[in-house]
């Protein structure tokens, strides 16, 4: 394992913006999937985004899917040329 691929409970609870004791919480309950690494747990980075994810509701979700459909609508050119340099 390198530490490139993981992140600690410290740094998830500080992108999740909660405290350390609910990401355990959550780890020990199973929503979170973490390996034990000595004394502490790490979290693989390719589950972040099914984390996250979780963490929001069915009004952020959709709020968030407006976004980025206006965003492309707008700006869907521009983001194109984006992409190919």
């Amino acid at each position: 394992m390198t530490g490139k691929n993981f992140i600690s409970t410290t740094e998830l609870a500080k992108i999740l913006g909660v405290s350390r004791v609910a990401v355990f919480k959550k780890i020990k309950s199973g929503k979170i999937k973490a390996f034990k690494v000595g004394r502490n747990f790490v979290i693989d980075k390719k589950e972040l985004g099914k984390i996250l994810e979780k963490g929001l509701t069915d009004k952020q979700r959709t709020e968030i899917g407006k976004a980025v459909e206006k965003t492309v609508k707008e700006y869907g050119e521009t983001l194109k040329l984006l992409g190919t340099t």
